[in-house]
């Protein structure tokens, strides 16, 4: 878990690779700064935990949003709605918009489009965002100097 925290808190995230970052598609909507798409990649989820905390940094608040591509177990819908609620548990951030609605979805092996469920959630900072994350980095500092005495 501490390579997942280390590998987001050393990405650099520039205006155009935001979205590249999170995965994000294609369309106007796509280069949304504070978006994160969560695929059904074997990412894990601290990793989406930790980006989304980063993005708060940066933007105030972030988007998280997916689409459902097949077994509830591996759904990206249910790794969007974990992240959030693992973010609002911890105090880091609060329920702004939750959006939900169905798209169109090619499919090589069929002639007609599927449709796939999708989900949108927009989470803000709270008040005390800054403060929790700035007593959360004085806990790692504090522990990595007592793992080199």
């Amino acid at each position: 878990m501490e390579e997942v925290t280390e590998a987001v808190n050393s990405l650099s995230i520039s205006d155009g690779g935001a979205a590249a970052a999170a995965g994000a598609g294609g369309g106007a909507e796509g280069h949304k700064k504070n978006r994160i798409q969560v695929s059904n990649t074997k990412k894990p989820l601290f990793f989406y935990v930790n980006l989304a905390k980063r993005y708060m940094q940066l933007h105030n608040e972030v988007e998280l949003s997916a689409l459902g591509m097949g077994s509830f177990v591996f759904s990206a819908i249910a790794t969007v709605v974990t992240v959030a609620e693992i973010l609002k548990n911890n105090g880091l951030a609060v329920e702004k918009k939750i959006m939900t609605s169905t798209v169109d979805v090619k499919d090589e092996t069929r002639s007609r489009p599927i449709q796939k469920a999708k989900i949108e959630i927009l989470l803000g900072k709270t008040e005390k965002f800054d403060e929790l994350m700035a007593a959360a980095a004085e806990e790692r500092e504090a522990a990595e100097a007592e793992e080199q005495s």
